[in-house]
């Protein structure tokens, strides 16, 4: 299974966030998948793809030609893009399962768009994990679900999502997708 993963690209961030990144990094590796993600050596992205990489798993990079100078040294492929929208539009495609670790507004663009394919699509057996460890993702969570009982969309557009706070139940939903 490829599992696309959105994150941050930030360096310095809390140890909770990069365990958790760790973790998902290397249970994708461990559990014989491949990981699909931005592609730059840097965050909680290269964490994701280090571990994923020390774990034996295939790690594809996805990164627009503007940060090809960035690309991480532990990926197995890189696939360059013209743009963003290029690399989501790719990322998409490819992956079989998104995760969205804590991140600013590229990962919030990310999973965004990836629901919104989803919802478009109407594409099966496809889910989406977002790790809203310590609140991170509290206010766009609830934006979605007021969204989703107003008249402009519908609940089964959040039926793609599930929710984990912490690293075990990350990998409680990754074992439940995976099946």
């Amino acid at each position: 299974m490829n599992i696309s993963v959105f994150c941050s690209s930030k360096f310095g961030l809390d140890q909770q966030y990069i365990e958790i990144a760790r973790a998902l990094g290397h249970w994708i590796g461990d559990h014989g998948h491949a990981l699909v993600y931005g592609g730059v050596d840097a965050g909680l992205m290269h964490v994701v793809a280090k571990s994923c990489h020390d774990s034996n798993g295939h790690v594809t990079g996805v990164v627009p030609r503007v940060f090809a100078s960035l690309a991480d040294k532990v990926v197995d492929d890189l696939v360059v893009t013209d743009d963003l929208g290029q690399r989501k539009s790719h990322m998409y495609r490819v992956s079989d399962l998104f995760v969205v670790l804590p991140g600013g507004l590229g990962s919030i663009d990310e999973w965004i768009s990836t629901l919104m394919q989803w919802v478009v699509d109407e594409r099966e057996g496809v889910g989406i994990i977002v790790a809203n460890v310590d609140g991170v993702y509290d206010t766009v969570l609830r934006e979605l679900r007021e969204l989703a009982i107003s008249p402009f969309a519908a609940p089964r557009h959040l039926d793609a999502m599930a929710v984990a706070t912490n690293t075990q139940e990350l990998i409680a939903h990754l074992e439940r997708f995976a099946k």
